[in-house]
């Protein structure tokens, strides 16, 4: 068949729509009808480019549709499975919350609730209440606010006490965090100067002692969450700058970033602020996530002295910001895990993964390797190191076991494909020395089976 032919011989629209197995599926009549289309549209392209000397049956076609209405009917936002080793992977939607969490956030969502609404009083209330005595108690902090992410947080807190002023902060401080998120162009939207002091490997408290001046409103401290600098080098302590702040009349902001309060030194994790050592230093006003170190739904958490809780909650800003309800029950739950630090090990998947002990890994890896083994694959038990990931701990590395595969019937990018856009829950690992790694750090135990199963499938 010639080219004009062809043209001539493509099915309508309609006439597909008609044939007994598109008819079946179970997708909305205009979604359908722009899949139908679609293909059609893709024809008829490679017609006119000379590609096609025949078109499809009407099998064929029908087949086509029907393989990407599964396509189609499957959300955009799914589960995976997180085979990297990476505990807070920002990509994969950082902490995976708690069953209690979970099932708060569920109930939240189901119904009605208290959201904003006094039981005593039976008229309007705070959003904020729900979870700002939880943080104080556990914090030692005086009182605390809850906003949509840290990045709202800082913008919030800039924007309340720095706008019209100058923000003093240490030059080897300036992070910038995913997305482009400087602090130095943060500042600017807020409507304060940042003034920098020090080098990018040292500063002295005399050099914010020489900075400060009439239009300085604050003075800044960022934790460098997501970076180190290291060698020759020197900072101003917390302690040395808060008491500054109170010799010169000035708050002090901290930015704490990945924000914990869990002590990882416990587990091997160094160099890792807990929100408590700065609330006890005398911070005036600290802000750090929800989603990272401390295990819970995202969301930007504000602990500050009385005197500036109003003028944060009231800010024209903090209206754009709020949480909602699902994130406030999330976050609730997950706080009260850490009234109890053994309950809190225990029960939030981010601290539990942390603190694995390398020789359990092991034996989990152990165990996925046997099920591997049984459906013929061929697999190794090795030794391997993971990131925390989220931006937290940048300079240190977790001990862990991974299984590392070796498919026999497709190449090792070809098996990381499969496992990633053909499986029905997909399977994210990683490559490391040609071979294909299943990190169980942040495995879970129920899901060996699908894994094994899925990877056999994938290696054909």
């Amino acid at each position: 068949m010639d080219r004009n032919q062809l043209l001539r011989a493509l099915p309508k629209v309609d006439e597909v729509l008609r044939q007994p197995v598109v008819a079946a599926l179970e997708l909305p009549l205009p979604v359908l009808t722009d899949l139908v289309r679609d293909r059609i549209d893709a024809l008829r392209r490679r017609v006119l480019e000379g590609e096609l000397c025949r078109l499809p049956s009407m099998d064929e076609l029908c087949d086509e549709v029907c393989a990407a209405a599964r396509v189609a009917a499957k959300p955009s936002l799914r589960p995976v499975i997180n085979a990297t080793g990476i505990t807070l992977h920002t990509n994969l939607g950082r902490a995976c919350l708690s069953r209690r969490a979970v099932a708060a956030a569920a109930a939240a969502a189901r119904g009605y609730s208290t959201l904003e609404y006094d039981l005593e009083t039976g008229e309007r209330g705070s959003r904020y209440v729900h979870v700002e005595k939880l943080l104080c108690r556990i914090t030692g902090a005086e009182a605390a606010m809850v906003v949509n992410n840290n990045a709202a947080a800082v913008l919030l807190i800039l924007s309340a006490m720095g706008k019209g002023g100058e923000v003093i902060t240490s030059r080897g401080e300036l992070v910038e965090i995913g997305g482009s998120f400087r602090i130095p162009e943060i500042m600017e939207q807020c409507g304060c100067s940042l003034r920098e002091v020090g080098a990018t490997n040292k500063t002295h408290l005399r050099d914010y002692e020489k900075a400060i001046c009439e239009d300085t409103r604050a003075l800044l401290k960022v934790h460098t969450s997501n970076f180190r600098i290291l060698g020759f080098t020197q900072s101003v302590s917390l302690q040395e700058l808060v008491a500054l702040g109170r010799e010169r009349g000035l708050p002090v902001i901290e930015d704490l970033g990945s924000g914990c309060f869990f002590d990882l030194e416990r587990l091997g994790i160094h160099d890792e602020p807990t929100v408590m050592n700065s609330v006890k230093a005398g911070v005036d006003v600290i802000s750090f996530s929800g989603d990272k170190l401390l295990g819970g739904p995202q969301a930007g958490i504000i602990l500050c002295k009385k005197e500036w809780i109003n003028i944060l909650k009231k800010h024209p800003l903090t209206r754009a910001m709020r949480v909602d309800k699902m994130t406030l029950a999330a976050l609730e739950a997950t706080l009260e895990a850490y009234l109890d630090p053994k309950r809190a090990e225990e029960e939030i998947p981010t601290i539990r993964m942390l603190a694995a002990d390398p020789a359990l890994l092991k034996a989990r890896a152990e165990n996925l390797y046997a099920l591997l083994r049984e459906r013929g694959l061929a697999c190794e038990v090795i030794p391997e190191q993971d990131q925390v990931g989220g931006g937290s701990v940048p300079t240190q590395l977790l001990p862990t076991w991974a299984v590392a595969v070796d498919p026999r019937h497709v190449t090792v990018d070809g098996l990381e494909r499969r496992l990633r856009k053909q499986a029905d829950v997909p399977i994210i690992g990683r490559i490391v020395k040609d071979r294909y790694l299943l990190d169980v750090r942040t495995l879970w135990d129920e899901d060996f089976a699908y894994i094994a199963d899925t990877v056999k499938e994938a290696d054909q």
